[in-house]
């Protein structure tokens, strides 16, 4: 396989345009997508053209404006490029069919933005990300807005912030005399996911109707011993694993990383950075592709955050940076960042925000899924903190201390074999435990859930770092002693904000305490930290930055808590439901077998004990009388629901999922002491080791 001719070979890349279109029409373009110049519209239909020539060559007959509605999914509407001529039929996309369409909008989330009778909406084209050709159709990627003008998903303020970012950021480059076209932010965001055998997964009502297991009793073997991290992949999974990779890279996606993750079952890619909204669109592409691949294989590709009880869940790691057009990464803190006054400068920026906004942020993240992962010391608490390393925190300590700092260089390393090679080791150590950590040149957020879109934490990033940025520039601008009022600016915003620096472990059971001490938020469920953009001052600094409108952000929190609300229900009802289809008359029959034993036993005599038989079917049926009393219980519960999403995401949190809970323990109790000829769904076992 040759790799570098298969890559993008699906994509409408820079290659493909400079090659298909007229030489003025490319640099237009070009303009457009490097310096975010208007696009000029009379050059739409010679690149409709160009497009539709080449996705024809690749054997395309329809093309769809792709985007990303309020759902954390992709949305697509196939249009054909047949069109009549005469008798004839032609080919044809015209440069208006190219740069808008109109799909129904009513029936999308809005928030309360449009009324259902409102229907129109409008796709609108964005050059910025490439088109490409998948399964027989062109997929042109777009913005979605309703007719009356609000942003009804998730690209339209991603590229919004980022333009925010880049204003804002270059006003502040400015005053340190660095002239340049374009401030962009990088993500490069890792991807774990579960893979099950398919014939195991159809077995489990559970998973295919709400992604995780509502029921499950802890298998014999978890990821206790540590072994399937980095292990050895399985034949199956290796196959999987390199259909992926090639499937990916022909769309121009920069797989490059791919191993097993410490739960048995569970797997982790991660791609080569990309300009974020580039990368938002490749992993949405990338969730679609991991469960359309495994299928190949006779695989199911689980992207659910917590799929399993007692084993670690999965979330995405997002690795965030900034950097010109003219290749300066403004991360970077060179080998004396003591003496670095614009990496300070920036660093303290991006601290302030962190800590200002921190409720957004973290709410940014919150989801149903996403509820069972954070603090629960397999991911980074819910509590947002900053980790520095060792260097940049000694740095910082000694600004906000007033102490004296003794710079720490890289050193060279060696295991003391004499055949091994020296190598440098790194002036800071990794924090896993932190959900905001700087790790060299870039900051990790590492909260993020498995399956959510990555465009929701990278627009509260880009827009809270920008007004961070816009903050100083107004300060800064002021200064007749430029220098010395950076270095002040700098220590002022490290003191104000240290509360959020951390460089110790974030699952220990001292941080909650302390976080509480320091004044940090610590919102464990999604119906608590949702209502953060609610507040005012979270709600300005979106519309100061031209971000979301109040409307917009209002709508967006709406709908986040909407979308939390449908999830439980979803699940509470699929799990009265197993109990009461499944589990219930299942485990009766089990009991039925065991008295059936006890009235032989008695049949043959006396001296056959029958003590064991007797306890096991009386404690059974004390269990199966139980969960039923539970699902009643839930069942009330549900039917008792408070109307608004607030009041209702409440309930949800600190009442349905523990009834579920409840219901939970006694059926993986039972399952533990039922035969396994009658439980009714395939254990832990059996989904967590069948693929070989």
């Amino acid at each position: 396989m040759n790799v570098p001719e298969l890559f993008a070979s699906n994509v409408f890349n820079d290659e493909v345009m400079k090659n298909s279109l007229p030489k003025e029409v490319y640099k237009s373009l070009r303009k457009t997508i490097d310096e975010g110049q208007p696009l000029d519209s009379s050059i739409a239909s010679s690149v409709a053209n160009a497009m539709k020539d080449w996705a024809i060559s690749k054997g395309a007959t329809h093309y769809t404006h792709w985007f990303q509605p309020l759902t954390n999914l992709t949305a697509e509407k196939h249009d054909g490029f047949i069109e009549p001529s005469g008798d004839r039929a032609i080919m044809q996309l015209t440069g208006k069919n190219l740069i808008v369409g109109e799909p129904d909008a009513s029936s999308f989330p809005s928030g309360g933005t449009r009324a259902t009778y409102s229907a129109r909406g409008y796709t609108a084209w964005d050059p910025t990300s490439p088109a490409f050709v998948k399964e027989g159709t062109l997929y042109i990627p777009t913005v979605f807005v309703s007719y009356t003008g609000e942003t009804l998903d998730k690209k339209a303020p991603l590229l919004k912030s980022m333009t925010a970012l880049d204003i804002q950021a270059k006003r502040l480059l400015k005053l340190f005399g660095i002239e340049c076209r374009k401030v962009s932010t990088t993500v490069g965001p890792e991807q774990e996911y579960f893979i099950v055998d398919e014939k195991v997964y159809l077995k489990r009502k559970d998973l295919i109707l709400t992604g995780r297991t509502l029921f499950g009793a802890p298998s014999s073997r978890g990821q206790e011993l540590e072994d399937h991290y980095f292990g050895v992949l399985k034949t199956r999974i290796s196959e999987f694993m390199r259909d992926l990779d090639e499937t990916l890279w022909s769309y121009g996606i920069y797989a490059k990383t791919k191993h097993n993750e410490v739960a048995p079952a569970q797997h982790e890619l991660a791609p080569i950075f990309s300009t974020t909204n580039v990368s938002v669109d490749d992993n949405q592409l990338t969730m679609e592709l991991m469960k359309k691949v495994a299928q190949r294989h006779g695989l199911v590709c689980l992207l659910h955050e917590k799929p399993f009880e007692g084993i670690n869940g999965s979330g995405k790691h997002n690795n965030w940076s900034l950097s010109t057009d003219t290749g300066i990464n403004l991360l970077d803190p060179s080998e004396t960042p003591e003496s670095d006054t614009r990496f300070m400068l920036i660093l303290a920026c991006v601290i302030a925000a962190v800590d200002r906004y921190q409720g957004v942020l973290r709410a940014s993240v919150a989801s149903a899924g996403n509820d069972h992962r954070l603090g629960a010391n397999e991911a980074p608490p819910a509590i947002i903190s900053v980790y520095l390393g060792d260097q940049l925190g000694a740095l910082v300590d000694s600004i906000v201390m007033g102490r004296e700092y003794v710079p720490k260089k890289a050193v060279p390393g060696s295991i003391g074999v004499p055949e091994s090679p020296i190598f440098p080791i790194d002036t800071t150590d990794r924090n896993r435990t932190s959900p905001f950590a700087f790790t060299g040149n870039k900051f990790e957020f590492r909260m993020l859930g498995s399956m959510a879109s990555v465009a929701d934490p990278n627009i509260v990033l880009n827009t809270i770092v920008a007004e961070s940025f816009s903050d100083a520039t107004e300060v800064l601008s002021k200064a007749k002693d430029f220098e010395k009022a950076c270095k002040d600016y700098t220590a002022k915003l490290l003191k104000e904000h240290y509360r959020i620096i951390f460089n110790y472990n974030g699952y220990g059971p001292d941080w909650e305490p302390e976080a509480e001490k320091r004044g940090l938020l610590n919102n464990k469920t999604t119906a608590d930290a949702v209502p953060e953009f609610f507040k005012q001052e979270n709600i300005d600094v979106f519309v100061h930055q031209g971000v979301y409108t109040e409307k917009e952000v209002i709508a967006r929190a709406n709908i986040q808590l909407e979308n939390y609300i449908k999830t439980i229900n979803i699940e509470a009802l699929t799990m009265a439901e197993m109990v009461r289809q499944d589990i219930y008359p299942r485990v009766n029959r089990y009991i039925t077998e065991v008295c059936s034993a006890v009235t032989a036993k008695k049949k043959v005599g006396e001296h056959i004990s029958c003590k064991s038989d007797v306890m096991l079917a009386e404690r059974l049926s004390m269990m199966n009388d139980a969960i039923l009393f539970a699902v009643e219980k839930l069942e009330r519960d549900l039917a008792e629901m408070p109307a608004g999403e607030g009041p209702a995401s409440q309930k949800m949190a600190h009442v349905i999922v523990p009834d579920m809970e409840a219901i939970r323990n006694i059926a993986d109790g039972m399952e533990k002491l039922c035969s396994s000829d009658y439980w009714p769904y395939p254990s832990y076992e059996d989904l967590l080791y069948s693929v070989r």
